[in-house]
């Protein structure tokens, strides 16, 4: 027999496996934002959801701290100055990169995935990497609040219950 275990992705685990419950995270706890001008209409949303999601985990929206960058290219810089500076309990980047007929696609989606991995990695904070890569304008749209729902609520989500499990794993 198996038991389900906590967590959205429905993770099934089998009996007598011990699943690390989430922690708390502290009182107070603050979330960093950092957020593409570029696509800004779409970006907007997936922030509209993420701070929606921190206001279910108890981070009301003005301890949501957003840093604007340039382009998708230059969240990781900023993700990483957040991380470190010791006030945020995980980051979202949140950015939208649209495939074009040229091979600056790759360039930035891949730079911006291992950047922001790096951020996370060097820091030890949780960095949730909130960037659509699509192929068209349609495909943002749907995931940044249409058919597919609000993407930011999910990025934050995923930020939140990594802090919650990494307060766990120190608290054992």
């Amino acid at each position: 027999m198996t038991t389900r275990a906590q967590g959205a992705a429905g993770l099934i685990v089998p009996d007598g496996v011990h699943v690390v419950p989430l922690g708390e995270l502290p009182a107070g706890a603050r979330l960093g934002v950092v957020a593409s001008a570029y696509h800004g209409e779409i970006i907007s949303t997936l922030l509209a959801g993420v701070v929606l999601e921190a206001g279910r985990q108890g981070i009301p929206a003005e301890r949501v701290d957003v840093v604007e960058t340039p382009g998708a290219y230059e969240l990781g810089l900023a993700a990483r100055a957040l991380a470190a500076s010791g006030r945020y309990v995980a980051v979202v980047a949140l950015g939208c990169v649209i495939r074009g007929d040229t091979p600056h696609f790759e360039y930035v989606a891949g730079e911006a995935a291992a950047q922001l991995s790096r951020a996370a990695l060097d820091t030890g904070v949780p960095v949730a990497f909130g960037v659509l890569t699509v192929n068209t304008l349609e495909q943002a749209l749907a995931r940044a609040g249409g058919s597919e729902g609000n993407k930011g609520e999910e990025f934050a989500a995923a930020a939140l219950d990594l802090a919650r499990a990494l307060v766990a794993i120190d608290a054992r």
